[in-house]
């Protein structure tokens, strides 16, 4: 099994910084891509930000303020810069991992960030 627990959500004010991280545990042979997700209330989930071996993708609204990164194999962070209320939300980690040659889908528990003076 594979579990997903994510760290370094809170309140910070407009403008303000806060840096999510993410580590993945289990029977694992290897990670293919991993990627921040995030839920605002009332709407569907939707991809922030994805980064495999090295590239990273963003959506529009986390260009130029938000960056993924991966220390290590199995974690993976996200730096948030210059925060908006609308970023209020609860975000989730994701992990494509690989197992006997076959990929499979984990998400963390979800963290939440409040973006309020």
């Amino acid at each position: 099994q594979v579990q997903l627990v994510e760290s370094g959500g809170g309140l910070v004010q407009p403008g303000g910084s806060l840096r999510l991280s993410c580590s993945a545990s289990g029977t694992i042979s290897r990670i293919a891509s991993m990627a921040w997700h995030r839920q605002i209330p009332g709407k569907a989930r939707e991809a922030v930000a994805i980064i495999g071996r090295g590239d990273a993708q963003y959506a529009g609204f986390a260009k130029g303020r938000f960056t993924i990164s991966r220390d290590s194999a199995n974690t993976v962070d996200l730096q948030m810069n210059a925060l908006k209320p609308e970023d209020t939300a609860v975000y989730y980690c994701n992990a494509v991992v690989i197992i006997e040659g076959r990929g499979s889908n984990y998400w963390g528990q979800g963290a939440q960030v409040t973006v309020s003076s």
